[in-house]
């Protein structure tokens, strides 16, 4: 993995990084398989060492560890300078002395004639008396690499097979910027060669620069790495997943509430199908990633883009989540940072974790849940409107169930679900309604929302004094 710390961490970083995790393991009992990690900070306009903490902290939280690096290609500077010192020396790369202004020019022009962008070539066959004079000029220059104009180059990828493009269509990239420091391109085929890559796995929008590489590779006289370019994540329309869509940031999962085992599971499912729902029962990303690691076949990942659905992670996040003892459900809500009101005493806290436990999806879920335990409802006349009672017949419910409630007594033994839920379900039967045609009525007077916890364990936690205050706060309501 080789990604550029300019950003929060994307969850393409991830589903790539995965890839070469499983790979490298399933490849280590016959030979050592090493995940490498390299940060990609030569355009240091935009590189933050910020940037590069945030993708080591998501790469770690999802168990995605790596066993060599983090390489900084910004320290190796002197090593891609002497191999572009070669390239000029064997006639195989240029310097290029174009100004900005002179390049934008150019860009503007072929747009016009509908070309796509490309150097022209103009600093290519520059004398050397010329090139001295403007190096002594201190005219700034780039390094370009050279392509042939004609031909193809011709490559094979793991996925995809044999993959011929045409020289004319490769750009004459610059390999070393004006600062001294290298493009991607140089620096990622120098290092791969140097640490003995031999599979890069990466996206399929790097494809258009494999010839680039390869051409390097033959200008170094080095053996180049077997090529797999994965298909891109996609949005449930077939678009490339992006951030006006789908969240695409690693940071924002966390921050949800989703636990990395879930999302590195959601992950997994896209590389693989037989990395379905049964692997729930591994709860920690490391199990998740030796399991998945057992099987995994580079040859068999799928071309068709693999769809980022929300809703099979949420869902997927939900079963992880139920996967966990109460006791360690509890201990990950504070991990998260959540925070337990004042006004909640301890003995109702491991018995509201244990009905919201099942009704959530993410951790950031539990809190709106579970606020109206500590918080009163507030609500309006026209919130307890209801599609099959009137206004009238919903005062009515009120009454009788505050009517039937008030025979129970307050202690254990007698306020309790099952007593709550047969006197509720009297005062409904008293009315001549039917009680799923109620029941939205006594979940907005006890929770203030339509749905909620189960209502009659909500309202034996609550108590029998503040449920029937509760209930006679939503009558007042409605007069």
């Amino acid at each position: 993995m080789a990604p550029s710390p300019t950003g929060d961490p994307h969850v393409g970083t991830a589903y790539v990084a995965l890839v070469n995790l499983c790979f490298a393991r399933s490849a280590a009992a016959d030979g050592d398989g090493k995940f490498v990690l390299r940060i990609e900070d030569t355009d240091q306009a935009r590189s933050t060492r910020e940037s590069e903490e945030a993708i080591l902290r998501s790469l770690r939280w999802l168990g995605l560890n790596w066993d060599d690096g983090p390489v900084r290609q910004s320290e190796r500077s002197s090593i891609y300078r002497e191999h572009v010192d070669r390239l000029l020396a064997e006639g195989n790369a240029f310097r290029c002395f174009c100004t900005p202004e002179r390049l934008e020019d150019m860009r503007v022009a072929q747009r016009a004639a509908k070309q796509p962008p490309h150097y022209d070539g103009h600093c290519l066959t520059l004398s050397s008396d010329k090139i001295a004079e403007k190096i002594a000029g201190g005219v700034p220059f780039v390094v370009r690499m050279k392509v042939p104009q004609t031909g193809a180059c011709v490559f094979e990828d793991v996925l995809r097979g044999r993959i011929e493009i045409e020289w004319k269509s490769v750009d004459m990239q610059v390999l070393m910027k004006s600062d001294g420091l290298p493009t991607y391109h140089l620096a990622n085929v120098v290092d791969d060669h140097l640490m003995g890559i031999t599979h890069v796995i990466r996206g399929e929008e790097w494809i258009s620069s494999a010839p680039k590489h390869m051409l390097l590779y033959s200008y170094f006289g080095w053996d180049a790495p077997r090529l797999c370019h994965l298909p891109l994540l996609r949005n449930p329309d077939k678009s490339k997943l992006s951030k006006r869509k789908n969240p695409t940031s690693i940071l924002y999962y966390r921050e949800r509430g989703y636990l990395p085992e879930a999302l590195l599971h959601f992950l997994g499912m896209l590389v693989d199908s037989r990395n379905d729902d049964s692997l729930i029962e591994n709860d920690t990303t490391a199990k998740l990633i030796a399991a998945m690691s057992s099987h995994f076949e580079l040859e068999r990942i799928a071309l068709g883009g693999p769809v980022f659905d929300m809703s099979k992670l949420n869902w997927l996040n939900g079963q992880h989540l139920r996967r966990h003892s109460l006791e360690n459900f509890m201990a990950i809500l504070g991990e998260f940072g959540y925070v337990w009101p004042a006004a909640i005493p301890e003995e109702w806290k491991a018995r509201i974790a244990s009905l919201a436990q099942p009704r959530i999806e993410t951790l950031a879920d539990f809190e709106p849940l579970v606020a109206f335990f500590a918080d009163r409802p507030k609500l309006s006349k026209a919130e307890l409107a209801l599609p099959k009672l009137s206004e009238e017949q919903s005062r009515n419910a009120l009454m009788f169930a505050e009517q039937q409630l008030l025979d129970l007594g307050e202690d254990a033994a007698s306020w309790n679900q099952a007593a709550i839920g047969e006197k509720l379900k009297a005062a409904v039967a008293e009315g001549g309604w039917k009680f799923k045609d109620a029941a939205r009525l006594f979940y907005l007077a006890i929770t203030g929302s339509p749905t909620s916890v189960p209502l009659f364990d909500a309202m034996e936690i609550l108590g029998k004094v503040e449920s029937l205050r509760r209930l006679r706060i939503a009558l007042e309501a409605l007069r």
